[in-house]
C-alpha cells in the first residue's frame, strides 16, 4: 500500500512532525508485521526520526546544521542560493524505514518522524509513505551456502 501525505512549511528551515498522518496511513493498511518508508520528494528537504517531547531538540538539529553547512558560501548557491539547503537534505537524508510490530509502528515512546524542511516556505511538501507486510518482505537468505544467516 502506498499514500502521499501532504504539507505546507512554514519557515526556511524547520522539523514537521508527520508520525500521526504516518499512523494514520499504517492503521488503514490492517498491516500487523511489515516495514512502513517514509520519504519525502525533493533535493531540499529530509526525512529524520528525532525526540518527540521536547521541542529544544529539533532546534538543536537546525541550529547544528546551520553551523556546520552555512548559507551563502556553496558552489550551488550562484544557481539559486541553496547550496546550504542541498547539502543538508543530502546528509539527512530523504527516508526512514520503521518496522510495524503488532500493527502499530516500532518507534519509542521519544521518537517522532519529522519532515525536515531546508529551504522553506513551501506551500505543499508531498511524503511518501509505503506499507509492506512480512510476506512482501523477502525471507531468503542472502548467504545461500551459509546456514546462520538468514533474513
Amino acid at each position: 500500500m502506498q499514500q502521499t501525505i501532504k504539507i505546507s512549511t512554514h519557515q526556511h528551515n524547520g522539523l514537521y512532525d508527520i508520525t500521526p498522518q504516518v499512523e494514520k496511513v499504517v492503521t488503514v493498511s490492517g498491516i500487523s508485521s511489515g516495514m512502513v518508508n517514509v520519504y519525502v520528494r525533493g533535493a531540499t528537504a529530509a526525512i529524520m526520526i528525532q525526540e518527540n517531547w521536547d521541542d529544544s531538540v529539533q532546534t538543536d538539529v537546525i541550529n547544528l546544521l546551520s553551523k556546520l553547512i552555512p548559507k551563502g558560501i556553496w558552489l550551488h548557491d550562484r544557481q539559486d542560493g541553496n547550496g546550504d539547503a542541498h547539502l543538508k537534505a543530502g546528509i539527512i537524508g530523504p527516508s526512514e524505514s520503521i518496522p510495524i510490530i503488532d500493527a502499530k509502528m516500532g518507534l519509542s515512546t521519544w521518537q517522532n518522524i519529522f519532515v525536515c524542511e531546508f529551504d522553506g516556505p513551501r506551500k505543499e511538501r508531498k511524503i511518501v509513505v509505503t506499507v509492506l507486510e512480512n510476506d512482501d518482505l523477502s525471507t531468503k537468505s542472502q548467504f545461500p551456502n551459509d546456514q546462520n544467516f538468514r533474513l
